[in-house]
């Protein structure tokens, strides 16, 4: 079933990961002028790390300087989790827009969230 709480906090995420259970993400990334993509990943905090970095050449995160974490949902099930990126895909942009200020008006960069989990 899919999870619809978007604020998930890191001790979620601690518990989460103690248990080993394989968890998968869909996630959106902005620019600083708010250029937005969305992507799936079963490891959330190294794919948003390739981001920042630029890791891959051609990628429209790269050319687009898209790269800050500014949502994410989590996912027991991959299917789920591949579908709603698909549906999320196809927001226009108003409703992105609308998701991501829902639960962080400000486009914060939620990385650091993230960081003290994988430490773990």
């Amino acid at each position: 079933m899919r999870d619809l709480s978007k604020d998930i906090t890191v001790e979620s995420l601690k518990i989460m990961k103690s248990r080993r259970a394989k968890i998968y993400y869909v996630y959106i990334i902005a620019s600083i002028s708010k250029v937005v993509y969305i992507g799936f990943t079963d490891s959330l905090f190294k794919r948003i790390k390739e981001h920042k970095k630029g890791s891959y050449d051609n990628a429209f995160s790269k050319k687009y300087k898209v790269n800050k974490l500014v949502y994410w949902e989590h996912f027991y099930n991959k299917k789920e989790a591949l579908d709603r990126e698909r549906e999320m895909k196809k927001y226009r942009r108003e409703k992105k827009v609308k998701l991501i200020e829902k639960h962080n008006i400000e486009w914060e960069d939620l990385y650091s969230n993230i960081i003290e989990v994988s430490k773990l």
